[in-house]
């Protein structure tokens, strides 16, 4: 599928743009000859066509001139959900979310001319731990910690939205590369024989493949998309199941299951969170089927071994 690219040589703003899917957006971008800004805590020089622009997610500064005349700003930013759920780590999950939307509202509102696309991210966390109920955009949103930070990050968005910028919220599933995300780690781990069952197994996993994520941001650019898409297949596996497909992509036919009890010790002895493992979402892109967006990667066993060759 070809998806069309914004207007030549126009400025897009990418917000949070250096982690794997920044990145991945970013390198898209600047092949078509966009001038690409990130927005980063930790701004370098770079020699591949990006500019970093240094901001604190949080309070205007100079960074909020790269916005005035900008045609797309594109807001990734939020700290990372696969830390130990803390009172103080769950503070800052929300408060990054929410103080990075202000913060961009604010930017577009000192300036003479506003994007006309807002594309901010959001997670098919909204739906909380969903078990078997198949989620499109319609179904009800979960009551879990996770549902509570997509709920925050979402209404903050919506209360920011300017008028003269059109939204689109791209809730995403777990989205599959092999520059970084949560593939490689757990490459690595099936590689060394740990790849087994996590907890039940029953738990879904909704996934898109790195170029299909590509391709559905610059379709919400492209076109009149607005409000919240789930981004994500239309085939969610379940624990076993991903965990099987990615063993044989790894030629690891077998590994020892992990218990659940096993993932909340181990989790915590890693300062990681055992309920991003331990629940799940079933969830297809109703809205996507909509806009007629066709996915190019949607058989899981092919995507992993194209990902992990």
């Amino acid at each position: 599928m070809t998806t069309p690219s914004p207007a030549p040589a126009s400025r897009i703003v990418i917000a949070g743009g250096s982690g794997f899917v920044g990145q991945a957006l970013a390198t898209r971008f600047v092949g078509q000859g966009h001038d690409v800004v990130v927005l980063t805590r930790s701004a370098r020089a770079r020699t591949d066509g990006m500019r970093e622009v240094a901001w604190n997610g949080r309070m205007l500064g100079d960074w909020a001139t790269e916005l005035d005349g900008a045609a797309v700003v594109i807001n990734l930013t939020g700290k990372s959900i696969n830390s130990r759920h803390t009172e103080k780590n769950r503070r800052e999950i929300i408060s990054s979310r929410v103080e990075s939307v202000r913060a961009i509202a604010g930017a577009i509102a000192v300036g003479s001319a506003p994007p006309p696309v807002w594309v901010q991210a959001s997670a098919v966390g909204i739906y909380g731990n969903a078990g078997d109920v198949l989620c499109d955009e319609s179904a009800p949103h979960g009551h879990d910690f996770m549902a509570d930070v997509c709920e925050q990050w979402e209404g903050a968005f919506r209360e920011a939205l300017t008028p003269a910028s059109r939204g689109v919220v791209l809730r995403f599933g777990v989205v599959l590369g092999r520059e970084g995300g949560a593939l490689p780690m757990l490459a690595r781990l099936a590689r060394f024989g740990l790849g087994g069952t996590v907890g039940s197994g029953r738990q879904y996993i909704s996934w898109i493949h790195r170029d299909d994520m590509v391709a559905v941001v610059q379709r919400a650019i492209t076109s009149r998309m607005v409000g919240p898409y789930n981004a994500c297949t239309h085939v969610p596996e379940t624990n076993a199941s991903f965990m099987k497909r990615l063993r044989k992509a790894v030629r690891r036919p077998w590994s020892p299951p992990a218990p659940a009890f096993a993932v909340k010790l181990g989790s915590y002895v890693i300062g990681a969170e055992s309920s991003v493992a331990l629940g799940g979402q079933r969830c297809v892109p109703r809205r996507l089927d909509e806009e007629r967006f066709v996915f190019a990667h949607e058989n899981l066993s092919e995507s992993l071994k194209q990902l992990l060759s």
